[in-house]
């Protein structure tokens, strides 16, 4: 296995996209190419997500529940925490304070607008 990009459902996709630019993501593809978008595609780094719409299934994939948030929790390793953090940490729902953990990773996590929960983790 090379990698993993997790292929997000979610209720709005232009909600989706304006939350993750003020993370830093940039809008890399989107289908179609112009509004409305029903797939998009965002990058930071080496960390790639994909936002889906729910409607956009066309009840191929039943198994996928249509509900926002859940039990998924993404964790990203990242560069200057607290200064990602600084930026942040007005701008969004901040869920667990920036923290050391006991395996000496510093963390904080926020949930996003379509209540998934994102942790931001660096090793000190």
């Amino acid at each position: 296995m090379k990698s993993v990009s997790p292929n997000i459902f979610v209720k709005d996709i232009n909600q989706t996209i304006a939350f993750y630019k003020q993370l830093g993501f940039d809008f890399t593809l989107s289908v179609p190419e112009t509004e409305p978008y029903v797939f998009a595609m965002m990058t930071c780094g080496n960390v790639v997500f994909m936002f889906q719409t729910y409607e956009s299934l066309n009840n191929e994939l039943p198994e996928i529940k249509r509900t926002d948030g859940g039990s998924l929790l993404l964790y990203i390793q990242i560069k200057e925490i607290r200064k990602f953090y600084d930026k942040i940490k007005n701008s969004v729902k901040i869920i667990k304070e920036l923290e050391k953990t006991f395996y000496g990773a510093v963390e904080f996590s926020i949930i996003d607008n379509n209540n998934y929960v994102l942790t931001f983790a660096e090793e000190e």
